[in-house]
């Protein structure tokens, strides 16, 4: 029987990964976590829930034990923003806390883990279009730097010590259920929320910045499907590139606009514009599909559609 861990639970997909999750294996063959509490009004749908801090071992080896956990989804991370404000703080949770979690892994024969990469591996001397999934990685952020250390610290794991581990360059990832956590890529989420509420919004960078994207629903198929995917044909680990669709900030808009004629959006760029320009405008996924099957369902048309029609339910409800 499967029992999963999944830190970082409470952040952009662990909050959506769990119920899809229970949903395939079981509510309580899921065991979220996070190093915060959640919501009062909201716990009994976290439990079962545990305190994990990654950053201290203690606490990851007492949950494995406690629940007999075999696979773990390490999602507990300091994203890009946030982590060019305190890349000290980035560089303990997503190097110390990865390696926290290699050597549990390693220790109590974890039988998988899961530990997503991102395209901020890739920096200003990476081609920008159609990103090969081999090519040059020089990140210029501390997040693009631990993801680096990251891949090649899981594809040491794997081979010296035999681990399952598996991973993915997740793209900017759109969500209609949780609010961005402090990514480069947040203002492709804040637009839809700030549509719905007030009909307007200011971005943070260029209108012309393209970047690919991914939507929620395929991000968490992709990472599951991975997950379930018969290693044998794998020639990669834990660098998989992802692809779905990359769009412009103003062709976001104008697509919202399509939606909401009322919609209006400006641009002030501030110190996230020079993260977005070091990134890919689109990548090149042909290993993932070829290698675990990876196919998108989600267009940039189709997805707002998607997006406006949730929070448009929501906000009528009085909970957006």
């Amino acid at each position: 029987m499967k029992k999963i861990l999944i830190t970082g639970s409470m952040g952009q997909i662990g909050s959506e990964l769990i119920k899809a999750l229970r949903d395939r294996y079981g509510h309580d063959a899921v065991i979220a976590s996070d190093f915060r509490t959640p919501p009062y009004e909201n716990k009994d749908q976290w439990n079962p829930f545990e305190f994990v801090d990654v950053t201290k071992r203690e606490t990851l080896i007492e949950v494995v034990k406690k629940h007999q956990i075999n696979c773990i989804y390490h999602l507990a991370a300091i994203l890009s923003a946030v982590g060019e404000q305190n890349p000290q703080l980035a560089w303990n949770v997503n190097i110390n806390g990865l390696y926290n979690v290699l050597e549990v892994a390693r220790e109590y024969h974890i039988q998988q883990i899961f530990c997503p990469s991102s395209i901020a591996v890739f920096g200003p001397s990476t081609p920008k279009d159609h990103t090969p999934q081999e090519t040059i990685l020089q990140p210029t952020t501390m997040y693009g730097l631990t993801k680096v250390s990251g891949e090649l610290l899981c594809d040491y794991y794997a081979t010296k010590f035999g681990l399952d581990v598996r991973g993915i360059r997740y793209p900017g990832i759109i969500s209609s259920e949780t609010l961005p956590g402090g990514g480069t890529t947040d203002y492709a989420v804040a637009i839809y929320y700030d549509a719905v509420k007030y009909n307007r919004y200011t971005c943070f960078v260029r209108e012309d910045t393209v970047l690919p994207m991914v939507y929620m629903p395929d991000a968490i198929y992709g990472s599951i499907s991975l997950m379930e995917a018969d290693r044998t044909h794998f020639q990669h680990h834990s660098n998989f590139n992802m692809a779905s669709m990359s769009f412009s900030a103003g062709e976001l808009a104008a697509e919202i606009k399509k939606h909401l004629p009322e919609f209006t959006c400006t641009y002030e760029p501030d110190f996230r514009q020079k993260i977005a320009d070091s990134w890919p405008r689109s990548i090149d996924d042909r290993a993932s599909r070829a290698e675990w099957g990876w196919k998108p369902q989600y267009d940039l048309a189709a997805m707002t559609k998607d997006m406006l029609a949730k929070l448009t339910a929501r906000h009528q409800q009085g909970k957006l």
